[in-house]
């Protein structure tokens, strides 16, 4: 099977046939297989305008995604080119090159709408290629921008659609628009201007209330206001032979204009540098496994007729994640208590010792590929297969401890039984005999290595199978009066007391250690609970304030360009912002402490043990460090 690193060619991963949008499940099988956090580059833009050759230099080919030298369109759906990432060693790129927007082939074109959303969904960086120039006219060609908000919604509420747009900006991607065969001057009231400034200066609101007016400022505002990072690439004609143009994919680098060649180099360094990871909200990074279970979410609401939501298909993608996380930190568990536990162990609290080890690790584990797991449900259904993962473990270390101590008694008793059932014994003197043989078979078990944890109670259980026999050959002995037979029997009794205490000993002290490796496990996993919700909802607040800092900016501008009632709409966006901000801010701890309480509830009931811990340590672990 192809994987990420090998791809030698692109494969079509959303076929677009019969005006149904399908995954292909030999690309969706490549995407997932990559464990890798992926940087997800997308282009769209209008048939025959140089997409496909501007993601292959991305690529590092001359050939792959299909070029055409027609004025006929060839990149049909969604394509996809999984490559190294070639400055981020620890990522995999992955490419996607769109089907031609406006194709007059065509005869429907609302997938058109679908496949740019798409692009937007999947993409961390998105990239608009036009020619020419930015005009009106390709302004207006950016429409499907304008009705993303009818095609995607953030949350599942019922009535979100086109209502929630204010969040849109949290989850879309970077934009950088590519300016194709531009022939302008790049100058602005006779200054020289970047070409990130053409961008901005072509994205200002245009004054008047006539429909038309609004209608060509609509593109422009949705631009503005869902893309708060924004960039633009110009480049001059590859090359001005007409007959090397119509195969730029033959075209040698001596061959291009030098202009085209720099500014095609300064557009793949700037990708290679800045664009960032796929992530959801909350910071979670995306590697190709969830990109790509994200994608057949997506296409199988659009297939089904309904609309995308981000709230939903994100809860999906970690139902499936979750399940997953789970069986990853438990195959951890198993595999490094399999490799470092040695049965059977001398003490319980050797066993122990490695299972908490062990199952720390397994709940970092847990932590790291776990999302959303907002009841909680799966890191308790994690934590009651450890404990009976656990339980077996002790369970094994006791059977091979009985096994082996069973064993080691019956080899060195073997004589021991061949001189009783001789009768050997049975004479005067012979209690003396057979005390000195058990003593014998004690003080050599008591040599024997790696007995483990049920040595002594294998060897209790020994000893009373031996009681009877013990007596008889006692009351026998006719070398002991009756007194000195009546104080070995009182002698023997003190002995085995004194064993039964010590095994009852033995026991209460197994309970409790294995009471305290319960509470170290439900420390553990609230600690570990604990420090991911802080860093989660640091997370946010984080994206709140970019959504803040870019709306005042956006605020600020529509104030420069006159636009006072747009910006006084906006100040209700930021207001609610703000105050959201300053309510999670000012939080104290009770809602940690709200949450720890339910979560304890239920853990007690996984982990009995964890009760004097939940009553004594509570306060301490909910109070802020």
């Amino acid at each position: 099977m192809a994987s990420a690193e090998h791809m030698e060619a692109p494969i079509c991963l959303v076929e677009n046939k019969n005006e149904k949008l399908m995954v292909n499940q030999q690309a969706l099988q490549i995407l997932t297989s990559i464990t890798k956090p992926v940087v997800v580059v997308a282009i769209v833009g209008l048939y025959r305008t140089g997409k496909s050759y501007l993601m292959n230099r991305l690529a590092g080919k001359n050939v792959g995604f299909s070029l055409g030298s027609t004025v006929q369109s060839h990149t049909k759906g969604i394509w996809m080119w999984c490559v190294p990432h070639p400055s981020k060693p620890d990522h995999a790129l992955v490419l996607l090159d769109t089907e031609g927007l406006g194709d007059v082939e065509k005869d429907d074109s609302e997938n058109d709408c679908w496949i740019f959303a798409l692009a937007i969904l999947l993409s961390s960086t998105f990239v608009y290629n036009s020619m020419s120039t930015i005009n009106h006219q390709a302004l207006e060609q950016m429409q499907y921008v304008t009705e993303l908000t009818e095609l995607i919604k953030v949350k599942s509420s019922p009535n979100a659609i086109g209502k929630d747009s204010a969040e849109f900006v949290g989850f879309f991607p970077d934009f950088v628009w590519t300016v194709r065969d531009f022939t302008l001057e790049l100058e602005l009231d006779g200054h020289p201007i970047t070409p990130d400034e053409y961008l901005e200066n072509a994205l200002k609101l245009s004054k008047g209330k006539n429909p038309k007016v609004q209608r060509a400022n609509l593109p422009r505002e949705c631009i503005r206001k869902f893309f708060p990072k924004r960039k633009c690439f110009t480049f001059d004609r590859p090359t001005n032979d007409k007959a090397l143009l119509t195969h730029l994919e033959d075209v040698q680098e001596s061959q291009l204009e030098p202009a085209f060649k720099d500014q095609a180099d300064n557009f793949c360094s700037y990708i290679f540098s800045n664009a960032k990871t796929k992530t959801l909200s909350g910071g979670i990074i995306v590697n190709g496994n969830r990109l790509g279970r994200l994608l057949e979410i997506y296409v199988k609401t659009i297939y089904s007729g309904d609309i995308p939501c981000l709230e939903n298909a994100v809860l999906a993608l970690a139902q499936i994640e979750n399940s997953v996380a789970v069986q990853k930190a438990t195959n951890h568990y198993v595999e490094q208590m399999a490799l470092k536990v040695d049965l059977p162990t001398e003490t319980l609290q050797d066993l122990i010792n490695l299972h908490t080890d062990c199952e720390k690790e397994a709940i970092s584990i847990f932590m790291k590929h776990s999302f959303k797991d907002d009841t909680h449900k799966f890191q308790e259904e994690l934590v009651q297969i450890l404990e009976n993962k656990k339980n077996g473990f002790i369970r094994q270390n006791e059977e091979h401890s009985i096994r082996y101590c069973e064993i080691k008694l019956n080899y060195l008793s073997q004589t021991l039984m061949e001189s009783i059932s001789q009768g050997i014994f049975s004479v005067p003197g012979g209690y003396k005999l057979y005390r000195e043989e058990r003593e014998k078979i004690m003080n050599h078990y008591h040599q024997v290595p790696k007995k483990g944890i049920k040595a002594d109670e294998v060897l209790q259980r020994f000893l009373r199978s031996l009681e009877m026999t013990g007596e008889s050959i006692l009351q026998t002995d006719q070398a002991l009066t009756e007194q000195e037979k009546a104080m070995e029997v009182e002698q023997f009794k003190k002995d085995a007391a004194e064993k039964e205490k010590k095994m009852l000993e033995q026991q209460l002290m197994e309970m409790q250690q294995k009471m305290e490796a319960q509470q170290r496990s439900y420390e553990e996993n609230i600690k570990q609970l604990e420090i991911k919700m802080m860093e989660h909802r640091t997370q946010i607040l984080r994206e709140q304030e970019m959504i803040l800092e870019h709306k005042i900016k956006e605020q600020k501008k529509l104030m420069e360009e006159g636009f006072h009632k747009k910006a006084e709409e906006m100040e209700r966006e930021i207001e609610n912002l703000q105050t959201n901000i300053k309510s999670a801010e000012s939080t104290n701890f009770s809602w940690w402490t709200s949450i720890l309480d339910a979560i304890s509830t239920r853990m007690m009931a996984l982990l009995p043990g964890a009760r004097k811990l939940f009553r004594g340590g509570k306060k301490a672990v909910s109070q802020p460090t």
